[in-house]
């Protein structure tokens, strides 16, 4: 086989895996999610954060105390890898060392879970409030 023979079978070859590829990402990408997953819905979250006493995330504190815990009770939450992709997107809002968690949670379960790890980081369960809901 002379050089030339060789380029250009090399050249096919590279067309042909780029057909493939792109064949697989379109088929992939018209797939459908099955009909057990829920479509998101959070306006009925999105209502009460409306509401004036409602603690919302751009509240967080920016004083060095209150971004730490944060950080320690994201990091604690993070960590554990048994929580679902909920849990791991908890609001984590801490003003002057008060914490309050909000969002979804799978579980009753992992909500505990979530909860006592705050605490654990916050020192007190006073300190923690628990705005989390239960995905049903």
């Amino acid at each position: 086989m002379t050089r030339s023979e060789l380029s250009n079978s090399m050249k096919h070859s590279k067309v042909v895996l780029t057909i493939l590829f792109c064949t697989a990402a379109v088929i992939g990408y018209g797939q459908t999610p099955d009909a057990s997953t829920p479509k998101p819905d959070n306006t009925k979250v999105n209502k009460r954060d409306r509401n004036a006493g409602e603690v919302t995330a751009d509240q967080q504190k920016m004083n060095a105390t209150d971004r730490e815990l944060t950080r320690k009770i994201r990091r604690s939450i993070m960590a554990d890898k048994s929580l679902s992709t909920y849990a791991h997107n908890i609001k984590i809002i801490s003003q002057n060392g008060a914490v309050t968690l909000k969002g979804p949670g799978k579980s009753d379960d992992e909500k505990k879970t979530v909860m006592a790890k705050a605490v654990a980081v916050a020192g007190s369960a006073d300190k923690v409030t628990d705005q989390i809901s239960v995905k049903q």
